[in-house]
């Protein structure tokens, strides 16, 4: 999710009830101890109280992404000093530049260094603060999935969140929750169910092929922001709410843009909201037919006023 889960955004995607935690952009680890300032342009909640948390009081993870044992557990032990209340460990991003630069998913041909990052990690703060991990089912195959994620359990990670595909497989559905449900069978840490949970009948079938208790949201979080509430509702009375209103999406975009216009230039703000506009588009008819008409917008205050008026009942269009 790197680009798009900044602080504003989880901000947003968190006034609602139904996230119980939430994860940073990943802090990239090479070689040295980053400065104080790295963790905070990726976790401003870092400069709030402790632990750090979004305005809404859910808790902040921060994430690590690296492969270097000895500078992963510098950086850990900064994050610790800076008042990071979780580590998590990225060992799942797909992208071919991270992936040459040997971080992300590349540590998937390789347990045992796998093993090292996580254990370096989990050395250098103890039992002061959690680290957990995030993998995929393997880098070009499966067959080093269970070999990996139990390297994450033996090194001391607290929780595993495992996304249903290779790195090859990229975002290609499906996302093979019944892998997940093999893999949490053989560890004794918890295991949650990540890739491809957009609805709430994926929700229900990727918590029963997986057998997981929790799943995680990413994309579909961003596609709908109602969708962890409504996850939420569904489990607390059975009931189903009804689909998220494009009002509500439009809501959530334009505070966006208010948000982030205070320190970004109007067409860097467009950018950005497109990028979730796109996000949205894929399943919901009123954001498609809206990301069209506004797609060679560059003018904020234009981009803005197509979205239309969320107030507006009229703009409830489901999905």
């Amino acid at each position: 999710m790197e680009g798009v889960i900044d602080a504003v955004t989880r901000d947003l995607l968190t006034r609602s009830a139904g996230f119980d935690w939430t994860v940073t952009e990943f802090v990239r680890v090479v070689d040295t101890r980053l400065p104080p300032r790295a963790f905070l342009r990726h976790c401003p909640e870092l400069n709030g109280d402790a632990p750090p948390g979004t305005p809404s009081g859910v808790p902040v993870h921060l994430q690590l992404l690296g492969s270097d044992p000895v500078a992963l557990a510098a950086n850990a032990r900064q994050a610790l000093r800076l008042g990071a209340a979780s580590l998590d460990l990225n060992f799942g991003c797909p992208a071919k530049l991270v992936n040459r630069h040997d971080g992300g998913a590349s540590m998937l041909r390789d347990p045992q260094r796998l093993y090292a990052a996580v254990s370096a990690v989990h050395a250098a703060v103890g039992d002061t603060i959690p680290v957990t991990a995030k993998v995929r089912l393997g880098f070009a195959d499966r067959r080093l999935a269970l070999a990996c994620s139990r390297a994450a359990e033996d090194g001391g990670a607290r929780q595993l969140v495992v996304h249903g595909r290779t790195r090859n497989e990229g975002y290609r559905p499906p996302a093979h929750w019944e892998w997940i449900g093999r893999i949490r069978q053989h560890l004794a840490i918890p295991v949650v169910a990540n890739g491809d949970i957009w609805t709430l009948e994926d929700y229900w079938k990727a918590r029963t092929l997986s057998g997981c208790r929790d799943v995680m949201l990413g994309r579909g979080a961003l596609a709908d922001p109602g969708l962890a509430r409504r996850i939420r509702h569904w489990q607390a009375t059975g009931q189903r709410l009804p689909a998220t209103p494009w009002a509500e999406k439009a809501r959530v975009l334009t505070d966006y843009a208010a948000a982030q216009r205070t320190t970004l230039p109007g067409k860097i703000v467009v950018s950005l909201l497109k990028q979730w506009l796109n996000q949205m588009r894929g399943r919901d008819v009123e954001a498609a037919r809206r990301f069209q008409a506004l797609r060679r917008i560059t003018e904020l205050e234009a981009f803005l006023s197509g979205l239309g008026d969320p107030r507006e009942e009229r703009l409830a269009t489901p999905a």
